[in-house]
Formats: C-alpha cells, sequence, structure tokens
C-alpha cells in the first residue's frame, strides 16, 4: 500500500460512518418528527462520540454528516420523484420501510449534488449501509434503484468508466 492509500483509509472510513450516522438519523427524524438542526446537534454533541450498535462513532467525518443531512432534507421534494421513477411499477417511495427510504435518499442526494464522489463508491456505500440493517432483499433493492438513478445522472461518468 502506497501512502496516498494509508492517508486515503482513514477518509474513506470516516465518510462510512457519516454515512451510516446520516441514515440513522434520518430515520429518527422520519419515526419523531425530530428538527433537523435538534438531531445534528444530539448527534454532533453525544451519539457520535459513543458507541452506537457495537460500533465506534467517534471518527466520523462530521462535515459530510452534515452535508448528507441537510442536503436530504433540503432537497427531498427533488429527490423523492427521481426515487419514485426509479421504483418498480405500483411502489412509491412513501410506502417503503423508513430505513430504506433514508438510505436511498442518502445516495440519491450524493448522486445528484456530489459529483466530486464517485458514482460506483457511492452505490456501493451504501449497499453497505443497507447490509447493517437488513438481511434480505433490501441491500439488492437499494444496488437497483441507485444503480439506475446513476445511469439517468451521471452517465457520462458511467460511460467513461466502463471503457476503462
Amino acid at each position: 500500500m502506497n501512502e496516498r492509500q494509508a492517508n486515503k483509509r482513514p477518509i474513506a472510513a470516516k465518510r462510512s460512518a457519516a454515512r451510516l450516522a446520516a441514515v440513522q438519523a434520518l430515520y429518527q427524524m422520519d419515526l419523531a418528527h425530530t428538527d433537523l438542526n435538534d438531531v445534528i446537534e444530539e448527534f454532533s454533541d453525544g451519539r457520535l462520540s459513543s458507541d452506537m450498535d457495537g460500533a465506534e462513532f467517534n471518527d466520523v467525518d462530521l462535515a459530510f454528516f452534515r452535508d448528507i443531512l441537510s442536503g436530504v432534507v433540503r432537497e427531498q421534494k427533488t429527490l423523492d420523484p427521481l426515487l419514485d421513477n426509479q421504483l418498480a411499477i405500483g411502489w412509491r417511495l412513501a410506502r417503503i420501510d423508513s430505513i430504506l427510504r433514508a438510505i436511498l435518499r442518502s445516495g440519491a442526494y450524493e448522486l445528484q449534488y456530489r459529483s466530486d464522489i464517485p458514482a460506483k463508491v457511492v452505490i456501493n456505500e451504501y449497499v453497505d449501509v443497507a447490509h447493517a440493517f437488513f438481511v434480505k432483499d433490501e441491500p439488492r433493492v437499494v444496488n437497483g434503484v441507485l444503480d439506475h438513478l446513476a445511469k439517468t445522472l451521471r452517465a457520462d461518468e458511467l460511460d467513461q468508466t466502463g471503457n476503462e
């Protein structure tokens, strides 16, 4: 492993933890109808530095966590129709499990607004997040929906990576 790879690994791990925390925060907001600022404060002041679900969260990229969480809330009216168009006929985002909805919204936010992060990385990261919560078909749903969305939103990027 070269020095550049060694330096990237901690950043990637911190971002992975931020994604998982953002999904948990969105889930909390959905269930408890909690305000965005209250959730950010709660997670920033304590939850991110404590042990959550057996994983240590003291190495979370807090700025990235806030970006995902704020971005999903701010852009939800844009993201939800994008996701509805990717779901199977007869399914709507409002009908699916709250955790799955939070995962899809977070992934859609990154695909739409974070072009600095490769689409394949976004998809893989949120499939991993889905595996943290589900043991059945949900990770495949996340993969399929985000892959189709990436082909819509980032066709040029995926065409370039497919030719390498």
